[in-house]
């Protein structure tokens, strides 16, 4: 499946290469192949890594992100990709992170990726998003499925409003580390 995914988003329209992506129900994204099924129904884990990687200046193709992903793929695909396996992928994309499971030990980070339940722990769908602190905000990517904008917020509470956290990825690579080093 990985391969005839991978061959058959080749052939579509791709989101432009370097940029961030929010709303996976938008654009060529959308269409995407993840699994069984396009990106707009359980893309976002994929989504994520790529956004972590623009942010962090190494950019990859989402469809060789989303290849490789599809070893970490829940049922067919259908619920999205296991969210304890995101950090294989930034680990083979060359990105350092932290797994930590409270907000409190993100607290200092400027970049993560979090996952948490749409609504009733075991019950419901998962949603992971990259997320950025900028000017004592949180900057949300992905935020929703039809949601083409960066949402900000002041805190990580907000966001979720009291859903069950599953996992917080703290990137220890961040962005102006990674410019600091190039001077």
């Amino acid at each position: 499946m990985r391969n005839r995914n991978y061959n058959k988003n080749m052939k579509m329209t791709q989101p432009r290469f370097g940029e961030m992506i929010n709303g996976q129900a938008l654009g060529s994204v959308s269409k995407l192949r993840y699994g069984l099924c396009p990106m707009s129904f359980n893309g976002c884990e994929v989504i994520s890594v790529h956004n972590a990687l623009v942010y962090l200046g190494r950019p990859a193709a989402i469809c060789e992100i989303a290849r490789y992903m599809e070893k970490f793929k829940v049922l067919l695909g259908l619920f999205g990709c296991n969210v304890y396996r995101i950090g294989k992928a930034l680990e083979h994309f060359g990105v350092k992170y932290d797994p930590v499971k409270t907000f409190e030990e993100a607290e200092n980070a400027p970049a993560f990726i979090i996952s948490s339940w749409t609504g009733r722990r075991l019950l419901s769908s998962v949603h992971t998003v990259f997320c950025v602190r900028e000017n004592g905000k949180i900057c949300v990517f992905n935020r929703f499925n039809g949601c083409g904008d960066v949402r900000r917020f002041d805190s990580p509470e907000e966001i979720f409003k009291g859903r069950k956290l599953i996992r917080i990825y703290k990137l220890a690579q961040c962005q102006n580390e990674k410019e600091e080093g190039r001077k």
